[in-house]
């Protein structure tokens, strides 16, 4: 298609602009379902099968080290091959590793197939941002990237959940995940409609496809502007201080709160509930008021405390909770309150970061571009759970001793004030006259 012909088709509808949001957004649902069913079973197989925290920390790293190397040519693949064969292929990878982890307790099995996710997972997000992107700019990019992220994050809390609403499949390790293999197929088979939804509108509305695919050369493809840099510095650490969190968090809140399992991970869910209900809302917002850089740097102070009060701070009376499909539980107060405040945070960081590169980076580099941006990190989510694990170990973290834990905790707290100084450093940029926009509402100056 020329790039005249493209402009003279319509734009799509707004049906059109949902339909592939809802199917993109569950092929997500069942890769965060995947990616977080882990977590629930770190005790069982700690307990089962002779687990270390070391073992069980290089598992969820090794995730992320396939992620660093898929992904360096991942946005390269999603923009020559195209997002419909591109989400697809990923989604089907997921279902594998997902298949593999659930098929033995050997660790090197798992230690593959955790591996295999990491190659299917990560570039998966990677296209249905891009899809996103492609879809909605400039028609409440921000609102749709938050919907997508909400219904993503169902599949995180999905997992939490799952120790209460599939509480018997918790009398051993493996049962939970050829649960999560199953949610995987359900993935997959929306991924596989997308394809279908896309292939039948080609030709027939303008997805933005006008310009050339840049070529693999790192040093042209990869040299983005300063603010570019300094959201991909807020991105690293402020996901490798919550995902590693979040895969400790079940078992942590045992092992030091004395919580039940299932207690455990209902406020272990509290974090993407709040970030389902919060993330569209502040997307919306954005999309209204700009501000973008000054949300970021306010979401990174928000975080800063946190790591501190849930480690120190007194339990507080237990306050009654509870979640649809889910059920009920007591949990202390100021472990309820951080969860909470972490979930907001965990809302409006990424409701406002992932989109604000739209506006920076051209739309025909947008693969390269957020395949780089996941790629780092990456680097940072494979870094983290080593070094809280070792952590853990080290100080004979555990029932006995629930301040072994403190040393990890602390790691995390010096990772988002590291946050709050890329966020500071993005704000002083885009309120200078090199500024992209992003602090308008319209994301860009006006006139």
């Amino acid at each position: 298609m020329t790039d005249t012909t493209a402009h003279a088709l319509p734009r799509p509808s707004p049906a059109q602009r949902w339909l592939a949001l809802i199917l993109v957004s569950v092929a997500m649902f069942g890769n965060y379902y995947v990616y977080d069913a882990f977590g629930p079973v770190v005790d069982l197989l700690r307990e089962q099968e002779g687990f270390s925290y070391d073992q069980i920390s290089m598992i969820f790293s090794a995730y992320s080290v396939a992620a660093v190397l898929v992904l360096l040519v991942g946005g390269y693949v999603i923009d020559r091959w195209g997002t419909k064969r591109a989400i697809t292929l990923f989604a089907v990878i997921c279902l594998a590793a997902a298949a593999l982890m659930a098929s033995t307790a050997r660790f090197e099995t798992m230690l593959a197939g955790r591996f295999l996710l990491g190659l299917g997972a990560e570039p998966l997000i990677v296209a249905a941002t891009a899809v996103l992107a492609k879809w909605f700019k400039g028609k409440e990019l921000s609102f749709a990237f938050g919907i997508n992220l909400s219904i993503a994050r169902l599949g995180s809390a999905s997992a939490d959940w799952s120790t209460s609403f599939a509480s018997p499949l918790y009398a051993n390790w493996q049962d939970p995940l050829w649960l999560a293999t199953g949610v995987a197929a359900v993935g997959v088979t929306a991924a596989m409609l997308y394809w279908t939804t896309e292939s039948r509108l080609e030709g027939r509305v303008n997805l933005g496809q006008a310009d050339a695919t840049d070529r693999l050369e790192l040093k042209g493809m990869y040299a983005f502007s300063a603010s570019y840099w300094y959201i991909v510095g807020l991105c690293v650490v402020f996901y490798a201080t919550v995902f590693p969190f979040r895969a400790f968090a079940i078992d942590y809140f045992q092992q030091a709160h004395g919580l039940d399992r299932e207690t455990a991970g209902m406020l272990s869910s509290l974090l993407p509930v709040a970030a389902i209900v919060v993330t569209p809302l502040f997307g919306l917002w954005v999309d209204r008021v700009g501000r973008r850089s000054l949300f970021m740097a306010v979401g990174s102070l928000a975080m800063l405390p946190l790591f501190v009060l849930v480690t120190y701070a007194p339990p507080g009376p237990d306050i009654g909770i509870w979640i649809p499909f889910a059920g009920s539980a007591q949990v202390p107060l100021t472990l309820l309150l951080v969860m909470l405040m972490l979930g907001g945070v965990f809302s409006l960081i990424p409701a406002v970061m992932w989109p604000s590169v739209a506006y920076i980076v051209r739309e025909n580099r947008l693969g390269a571009a957020y395949s780089m941006m996941t790629l780092c990190q990456q680097i940072g989510v494979a870094l983290v759970p080593l070094a809280v694990g070792r952590f853990n170990t080290a100080f004979a973290a555990g029932p006995g001793n629930p301040a072994g834990y403190a040393p990890g905790m602390w790691f995390y707290t010096a990772l988002a004030g590291l946050g709050l100084a890329f966020s500071w450093l993005l704000w002083r940029a885009e309120s200078g006259p090199g500024a992209h926009g992003l602090e308008y509402s319209s994301g860009r100056k006006p006139e």
